[in-house]
């Protein structure tokens, strides 16, 4: 059979760099840092009292307040992500085949808070079992997804990836694969996420995953610099929809980009360490240029996970060594969660849209807080150090990767009608 063309026609974006795709996209390239002390309960007795938080988000401005008490927080920022997707692909909510339509959504925790203030109000009650009605809806991961196609009523393929941080970018490789198999029309997919909280750095903290850099807190997310001690944690999401050529043509649909390929891979390794020799990354990105079609010389620009940890930073660069080889020192790279900290499960869908973002309007944004060089990396390779550039982006990729050793890697082209 022949497969179909699939585009992106819409975006929407919740970050800790601005509540809107413009923001965000405006601070990256600024270089901007979304970390700041957190507010959302008192860190002072944890090692990490800083993450990248949303800023000048209040819930009730885009959902009423009845709705929302029924939600988590990662609910919420699904809801409004998805609103601003649909908004901007300027869908006809009246004339679509909404059985044609479907939403796979990404979240590699879910309800976190949710899970966390029922397990505090027991455990600080009588001992008699109070929970909240909402306690399982409102926590569960596929949740979201299933709010937003009641929402629109949405009634095609509907379910939630979890595969840790490579979640979202799981969900948008799922949807583009339905598509092009028509097996709907349009997806509304990506990813979102609301892990900080008390249980969400504790448990990160005892893993020794976050940075814990505290008196330089607007610069700990230093992804390549040898002075990088971990990563550190956001919150957000990012939702894009993804349609058939056709079907977008038809209709007169603004088109961002085209989706062309996608790869998943498994380390097989360590639940939470990378390959030592970068083998799941090095599979990934082969696999999306091979479901691509194209030659790694296509490639303009990588999205990497970058996420600032020792390990994972430089296993990913020597396996992009690998796959590229001598066109990997005509490549940007960069990593944008310089900027953003890590969303875990909604990274995928952040980055995606950076990603895109690139190929539309040829500019780099930059790996931030760069000053020390590591002498594991290639000094050769271009990592978009502090400040954003110029360049012609005809094609583009975007890794994540998860805990467990999830691999997932997209590949984006110029859209040029």
């Amino acid at each position: 059979m022949e497969l179909k063309r699939v585009v992106v026609t819409g975006l929407g974006a919740l970050t800790p760099l601005g509540n809107s795709v413009p923001e965000y996209w405006n601070a990256l390239l600024a270089g901007t840092s979304g970390a700041n002390l957190i507010t959302r309960f008192d860190a002072s007795k944890f090692k990490t009292r800083f993450a990248c938080e949303l800023k000048g988000f209040n819930v009730e401005d885009h959902i009423e307040r009845k709705e929302a008490r029924k939600m988590d927080p990662y609910t919420h920022y699904a809801m409004v992500v998805a609103k601003q997707a649909v908004e901007d692909s300027g869908i006809d909510l009246e004339k679509v085949n909404k059985d044609r339509i479907g939403v796979i959504w990404g979240s590699g925790i879910g309800g976190l808070y949710t899970f966390q203030q029922e397990c505090f109000n027991f455990a600080h009650g009588d001992g008699t079992p109070r929970f909240n009605p909402f306690f399982i809806p409102k926590m569960i991961a596929d949740i979201a997804s299933g709010f937003i196609s009641i929402q629109y009523g949405f009634r095609g393929p509907n379910y939630t990836t979890v595969s840790a941080c490579a979640s979202s970018n799981n969900a948008i490789i799922d949807s583009y694969n339905y598509i092009r198999l028509g097996k709907a029309d349009i997806f509304v997919t990506g990813g979102s996420e609301a892990a900080i909280t008390e249980a969400g750095v504790g448990g990160f903290n005892a893993l020794k995953a976050l940075s814990e850099n505290n008196e330089n807190f607007s610069t700990a997310s230093r992804p390549f610099d040898q002075t990088r001690d971990g990563f550190v944690l956001g919150e957000g999401g990012g939702c894009l929809i993804l349609e058939s050529l056709d079907h977008a043509l038809a209709r007169g649909a603004n088109i961002y980009a085209e989706v062309i390929g996608g790869g998943m891979s498994a380390d097989a390794y360590h639940i939470t360490a990378p390959h030592p020799e970068g083998l799941g990354a090095l599979n990934v990105m082969r696999a999306a240029l091979e479901d691509a079609e194209i030659k790694p010389e296509e490639i303009d620009y990588i999205n990497v996970h970058g996420t600032s940890t020792p390990l994972g930073d430089v296993q990913e660069a020597k396996a992009i060594q690998h796959v590229f080889g001598e066109h990997a020192y005509n490549l940007n790279i960069s990593s944008t969660k310089s900027m953003t900290g890590h969303l875990l499960g909604a990274a995928g869908a952040i980055e995606a849209i950076a990603t895109i973002m690139a190929v539309r309007n040829n500019i780099i944004p930059p790996t931030i807080n760069f000053a020390n060089p590591d002498p594991e990396l290639d000094p050769k390779l271009n990592f978009t150090f502090n400040k954003a550039q110029a360049r012609e982006v005809r094609v583009a990729m975007s890794n994540t990767f998860g805990f467990g050793g999830h691999n997932t890697s997209a590949v984006f082209k110029k859209w040029e009608g």
